[in-house]
């Protein structure tokens, strides 16, 4: 399950942002390809042509004929996992640290990479017990 999930060491902070944004255009649009993460990030082509190309050997994504992106099951278990961190880690700012929306979602998308299990679990936690 998604909540279970622990960074796997040897994928990266912007390995983790690519397979959430592949996620989450694929959940606003239905579908992904390569130049969607290039705009919804704001990085080069040949940058996201490489991340693509280390998703691919990782199986965590495949590439159609067409182009399109396709997380494997196990980038769609990471990239939920990476998801749910991001959005519990916005409503918790937003409610305990009474900032913006915007500043919650950059913060949490830095501190989603590193938290460890046990502060998440309590995070959540609070979150529920607050229903938030």
């Amino acid at each position: 399950m998604a909540a279970d999930y622990e960074r796997n060491e040897t994928m990266h902070e912007s390995g983790e942002d690519y397979i959430e944004t592949i996620y989450v255009l694929k959940k606003r649009n239905g579908t992904v390809r390569s130049i969607d993460v290039a705009n919804e990030l704001n990085y080069s082509r040949p940058s996201v042509s490489r991340a693509v190309g280390i998703l691919k050997e990782n199986g965590l994504i495949t590439v159609e004929n067409d182009g399109e992106l396709v997380l494997t099951e196990e980038g769609m278990k990471t990239a939920k996992a990476v998801y749910e961190k991001h959005t519990n880690l916005t409503k918790f700012l937003m409610l305990t640290a009474g900032v913006d929306a915007e500043t919650a979602e950059t913060d949490a998308c830095r501190i989603e990479h590193i938290i460890s299990p046990e502060t998440f679990k309590g995070i959540k936690k609070y979150i529920k017990e607050h229903k938030a």
